[in-house]
Parts: C-alpha cells; sequence; structure tokens
C-alpha cells in the first residue's frame, strides 16, 4: 500500500552528503537557509494578498534544513523565529506554532522514520498540536473568524483532518525537492 512503503534512499543521500561538510559550510547553509524561511514567512506581513500565497512556502527551508540535520534545523526555526520578532512581529505567533513546527516536525520525521505514514503522521501531530494551542490557549484566530476559539470535537476533527492533507502534500513536496535535488548531488 502507498502509505507503508519505505522512503527509498533519496532521503539518507543527502543527509550523508550532509555530514560530510565542514562546520562551516553547514553553518552558512543553515543560515541560507533561515534568510530564505524569514523572507517568505514575512512576505505574509509585506504583501498583502500575494504574501498570504508566500508565506506557507516558509515550511520548505525549515523542512530541508532538518531533514539534513536535525540540531542544525533546530537553528535554523530558532533563528528565523528570532529575525521575525525584529522584522515581522506580527508573524512570531503564527511562524513557531505552524508553518515553523511543520517544517520541524516533517524535517525530524524523515531523519528518523522510512515509512511514508509515520512520516505523513508526526507532521500531523506537529501541526496540529500548533493549531491547537494557538487556538485554544492563546485564543488567537489562526484559521480566521470562521472557526470559534471555544473547543469543540468537531472543530478538533476537521483540524486534524487539515493537518493530515497539509503534511501529506508537504511530505510529497520534499520528496520532489529531493529527487531534483539528487540530480546535483
Amino acid at each position: 500500500m502507498y502509505f507503508f512503503k519505505p522512503i527509498s534512499n533519496e532521503v539518507r543521500l543527502p543527509q550523508q552528503i550532509f555530514k560530510k561538510r565542514t562546520k562551516t559550510m553547514k553553518l552558512i547553509l543553515g543560515s541560507f537557509f533561515t534568510c530564505i524561511a524569514v523572507i517568505l514567512q514575512a512576505a505574509g506581513g509585506f504583501l498583502p494578498g500575494i504574501g498570504l500565497f508566500l508565506s506557507p512556502l516558509a515550511t520548505a527551508p525549515i523542512l530541508l534544513c532538518s531533514m539534513f540535520s536535525l540540531p542544525l534545523g533546530l537553528m535554523c526555526y530558532f533563528l528565523t523565529i528570532i529575525l521575525l520578532f525584529i522584522l515581522q512581529p506580527s508573524e512570531v505567533i503564527v511562524f513557531p506554532f505552524t508553518t515553523g513546527l511543520l517544517g520541524l516536525g516533517i524535517g525530524a520525521a524523515f531523519y528518523f522514520f522510512r515509512k511514508r505514514l509515520s512520516i505523513i503522521a508526526t507532521g500531523t501531530i506537529f501541526l496540529m498540536l500548533g493549531i491547537i494551542i494557538l487556538l485554544f490557549i492563546f485564543d488567537f484566530p489562526v484559521l480566521g473568524p470562521v472557526v470559534s476559539d471555544s473547543f469543540s470535537f468537531l472543530t478538533t476533527v476537521g483540524i486534524l483532518l487539515f493537518a493530515f492533507l497539509y503534511s501529506w502534500l508537504w511530505v510529497e513536496i520534499a520528496l520532489n525537492i529531493l529527487k531534483r535535488l539528487k540530480m546535483y548531488l
């Protein structure tokens, strides 16, 4: 079945190549990914309209960085939060709990797991927890005015389904990026 297929060595090859790099090169790559994540996430505040389509793409740099090296992915995640605090403070509440947390979760799952379903499930759990924390603990309307900030089973199931589909989409995007990246490695 599709979800139980193991992920091929396409994920392990970039990790092995990345381990051979010097610490300086790793830090430069992490800084580069951080800058891309900040630019994409801050686009939501700087460019109304088109920025809302660009800000979800901030998941990709965190995801890729976490896939190569988990400590570097964590560094990239926290540096992005710090830079967003300076450049676009309104995005600081959204990034750590949604796009950044999803990228970190899926990247870590690629690092530890081999089955597609376990990778998707890890991303789903991370994203769902982030959205629930924003909605029900911080009372931040991350899903807009349509979803109330009072806890309901229907809302939680809807968030779970959305998080699963969104995580699945990002896992497939990451695998396609790695296939293309493999040609250059």
